[in-house]
Formats: structure tokens, C-alpha cells, sequence
């Protein structure tokens, strides 16, 4: 859908579509996952904070190197670039969505789809607002 919006299909397009899914079930598979539901809550609070840190940062690295786009990030670039509204706002508006079809759709959702809707999207802001005062940045000539 997000190529039909103007956003660019590229390698991390396609490892995005793939890695994230495959990455979800081996660790669902693996039992690791279902096994923190009985560690202490700092300590789930903590891994979930370090998972969004670490998603925000990848977005920001793969988005700011051109590479393409996963869906949700491409139609948060799109959205960003067409409404001139902030990416962070596009984005957590994109998640906000996201969770609400599936809680209409009889999914559940707890504290952590909430903070990572609400979170995610200001985290990828904030990823590229780090690159771009980092040496890695480089000026695009237009």
C-alpha cells in the first residue's frame, strides 16, 4: 500500500516484511517470551523500555539510509511529508489505529501495546533527530 502512497520499495522493505515476522515467531516459539510473565515487572519494564529504544534506533538507522521502507514506516514517511505533521505524531496516529482495529477485532491490549503506540512514533523521531547530529549523518544535495 505505501508504494502506491509515493514511498520507495527498497532492500529493507522486503528484510523489514521478513526479519520482523520471523523474528516475532522464534521468539514466540522459543518459550523465552512466555516465560517473562514471571519476572518481576521492573525487570519487564525495563527489556520493554530497551525493545522500543533499540526499535526507534534501527527505524532511524535503515529509514535514514535510504534503504526502503517497512509499511508502517513508509506510511509514516508519507503521511509526515504530505500532512506536515511531525513523524512522531504520524506514527503513533498510525499505531493508535493499529491497536483499536485489532482490540475491535476482539485482540487484547495491555500496557505494553499502549506504550509502544503512544511511544514508538516520538522514539523514531528522536532516532533521527540523534543521527543527524552524529558523524554518520550526510547531506543530501537535492
Amino acid at each position: 500500500m505505501a508504494w502506491r502512497l509515493g514511498g520507495p520499495v527498497g532492500f529493507g522493505t522486503i528484510a523489514n516484511a521478513v526479519l520482523v515476522g520471523g523474528t516475532i515467531q522464534l521468539l514466540t516459539l522459543s518459550g523465552w517470551v512466555t516465560g517473562l510473565a514471571h519476572t518481576p515487572l521492573a525487570e519487564r519494564i525495563g527489556l520493554m523500555a530497551g525493545g522500543l529504544a533499540g526499535m526507534g534506533l534501527g527505524s532511524g538507522l535503515y529509514l535514514g539510509a535510504r534503504l526502503g521502507a517497512g509499511p508502517r514506516d513508509a506510511v509514516m514517511l508519507v503521511g509526515a511529508e504530505r500532512t506536515r505533521f511531525r513523524v512522531g505524531v504520524v506514527r503513533a496516529a498510525l499505531e493508535i489505529c493499529a491497536v483499536g482495529a485489532g482490540f475491535a477485532l476482539g485482540g487484547t491490549v495491555g500496557i505494553g501495546t499502549l506504550a509502544f503506540a503512544l511511544l514508538i512514533g516520538p522514539t523514531v523521531e528522536g532516532s533521527f533527530w540523534l543521527l543527524e547530529r552524529t558523524p554518520l549523518a550526510v547531506a543530501v544535495t537535492a
